[in-house]
């Protein structure tokens, strides 16, 4: 069966195949070029198994091998029984390649457009404005190599950025629209016009968020993103 997703993501992502993956387990993977931040990695794939990537070092603390199929519930005890601590699970949402032709018709609207060191200002306004929880979630930065800008009355109403993710196609997005103007579609205009313009340069939209935050979950799917999976960390 295809993925509906496109194969910057599944390539990525997907480095052991499908059907060599079982729901409610894990495909164990030693990987000894693994990040030196990360001893272990934990993606969940919806509808589908689960990938876990691991540290030599760490695959040996858990008795893992290889190639191994491990029950969900029984490597998440090894890990807590290890006394190693996992991050908390991001959701991973991408376009599905049956959205893309919709994209466009968000681009170009005068509001809601690329912003420039000329917007400094306005930008610097903003964040004076925002909650600073909401900035250091969403890393939102006026020097990232993709920054889109929604104005309502003339000022700053919602940011969206992105920048290439861990050296590859896919395109991180971060955004944050101010608490006073949420429930009026901005923050859904402003996702769907950065996510048009990565595109368009040939990377893949990336929207991350914890599983918790229903608010960002909602502005995910309601800009027409679907989730792909989970993802979660052991940091070294």
């Amino acid at each position: 069966m295809s993925s509906p997703f496109s194969s910057t993501v599944t390539d990525f992502w997907l480095t052991v195949p499908p059907e060599r993956m079982r729901r409610d387990a894990f495909r164990v993977i030693i990987d000894p070029g693994l990040r030196d931040d990360l001893s272990l990695t934990l993606l969940d794939v919806v509808d589908g198994g689960g990938l876990a990537t691991f540290q030599p070092a760490v695959a040996s603390l858990l008795s893992v091998e290889d190639g191994q199929s491990i029950a969900s519930r029984e490597l998440r005890a090894r890990i807590t029984d290890a006394g190693l601590a996992l991050n908390g699970a991001d959701n991973l949402f991408y376009l599905p390649l049956s959205a893309r032709g919709e994209l466009a018709a968000g681009m170009g609207q005068s509001d809601t457009r690329p912003l420039s060191e000329a917007d400094a200002a306005a930008f610097a306004a903003f964040c004076a404005t925002a909650p600073e929880a909401d900035l250091d979630a969403a890393f939102v930065e006026l020097d990232h190599w993709l920054v889109y800008g929604a104005f309502e009355s003339g000022d700053l109403a919602a940011v969206a950025s992105m920048y290439p993710w861990r050296d590859t196609r896919l395109a991180d997005v971060g955004v944050i629209t101010l608490p006073s103007l949420r429930g009026r579609g901005i923050g859904r205009r402003i996702v769907r016009a950065i996510a048009a313009d990565a595109v368009s340069r040939g990377y893949e939209p990336q929207y991350r968020c914890q599983l918790d935050n229903l608010a960002s979950v909602a502005l995910a799917e309601s800009a027409g993103f679907r989730r792909f999976g989970f993802w979660d960390v052991v940091t070294a």
